[in-house]
């Protein structure tokens, strides 16, 4: 019997994770299939019904449907709940449950691409109080590393420091330079550095030397923020490892095998993101 699983979104052509998955599954000679499904939010309803069917072992949500879907499914992860979005869906006896991965893919991009990067007792710095925001401060909080938030709009940034709790300190991107001496870690979690779009006025300089410095903008894979890291010799590590590592969760609950984020996975996504 083939195991099915997919991607949701509205649109959907732009997904990477068909190839991610597609990927493993043969690498691991699974007799499954992962495909991208276009659903428009007006038939969410619906394609639930097909998942309580038993026609998939479970699947990725994305955009527009993180938030719609708390509503259909039949349990979700309190983590998911605190994160407020859901994007990996696992299908049980006809119950479907949501839970969300994002910050595991945080967490797995950074202990992969710098060893140790939680070890250093400082504070982490993070930029934008998006939805993007909230999978990043709870990964943090996991690692009881505090937070400076950062947001152009003050009131935003204590908004959501109130709503995840723990050592998170609220503040507007205009207060980085005093903050940046004591940081090991900064974290971009808006959409600037997309279409040429870049931050002004960091002094990335007054970083300890050892600082790491990571976006999860993936496109383009180095950054703005990321060139400049590196031209000042920080340590740095980009956003494609993320989307990698948020993957690995839910093949494994629907495939029933672990499967690892290889340097040949990364290369070939890393092509794809050219085209």
């Amino acid at each position: 019997m083939i195991i099915k699983a997919f991607v949701i979104g509205h649109p959907i052509n732009h997904s990477r994770s068909p190839l991610i998955h597609g990927n493993w599954l043969a690498q691991h000679a699974i007799a499954g299939s992962y495909e991208a499904i276009d659903v428009a939010p007006a038939d969410l309803p619906a394609f639930f019904q097909r998942l309580r069917s038993g026609e998939f072992a479970g699947g990725n949500v994305t955009i527009p449907h993180k938030e719609a879907v708390f509503a259909l499914c039949d349990s979700i992860d309190p983590l998911a709940t605190t994160i407020g979005a859901v994007n990996t869906l696992v299908v049980n006896n006809g119950q479907v449950h949501g839970t969300n991965t994002d910050y595991l893919g945080f967490l797995g991009n950074l202990d992969a691409g710098a060893p140790g990067w939680d070890r250093a007792g400082r504070a982490a710095i993070v930029m934008g109080a998006g939805g993007a925001a909230r999978a990043i401060l709870v990964a943090l909080k996991s690692r009881n590393i505090p937070v400076h938030l950062l947001n152009r709009t003050r009131s935003t940034a204590d908004k959501l420091a109130r709503e995840i709790g723990g050592a998170i300190t609220a503040g507007a991107l205009g207060d980085f330079n005093a903050l940046a001496p004591g940081a090991g870690l900064v974290v971009n979690t808006t959409s600037i550095g997309m279409h040429g779009t870049r931050f002004k006025d960091l002094a990335l300089d007054h970083l300890p030397d050892d600082a790491l410095v990571t976006d999860i903008v993936y496109v383009p894979l180095v950054t703005p923020l990321l060139a400049d890291a590196r031209a000042r010799g920080l340590r740095t590590v980009d956003g494609l490892g993320m989307l990698l590592h948020q993957a690995v969760p839910g093949f494994s609950a629907w495939f029933g095998v672990r499967p690892d984020v290889t340097p040949a996975l990364r290369a070939t996504i890393e092509a794809a993101l050219e085209h």
